[in-house]
């Protein structure tokens, strides 16, 4: 059974891109190539309440592709797979085609 996080108040769990390390015609890339910090959004908290009482809600959604700072996030192995948890105004921007 595979378990799921649904995170609390205005986090926003993330599962980092690895770039890739080998180009199509098998030629090895050098690691300074891949300076980008982006990942995917798996899932958000629903928000935080301010001091009036108003539900602020997560900017956010599943499946946007975001720029992540150098530091910080809690690391969360579930299963196989590793995550980060992230606070919403932590995050730097979206990444758009």
């Amino acid at each position: 059974m595979a378990k799921r996080l649904l995170p609390l108040m205005n986090r926003v769990l993330v599962e980092k891109i690895v770039p890739q390390s080998k180009t199509n015609s098998g030629i090895l890339l050098p690691e300074r190539t891949a300076k980008l910090n982006s990942g995917k959004v798996v899932s958000v908290g629903p928000g935080y309440h301010n001091k009036e009482g108003k539900l602020i809600p997560v900017n956010l959604k599943e499946g946007d592709t975001v720029l992540l700072p150098e530091y910080g996030g809690t690391e969360v192995k579930l299963g196989e797979k590793e995550y980060h948890l992230y606070r919403d105004d932590d995050i730097l921007g979206t990444l758009h085609d």
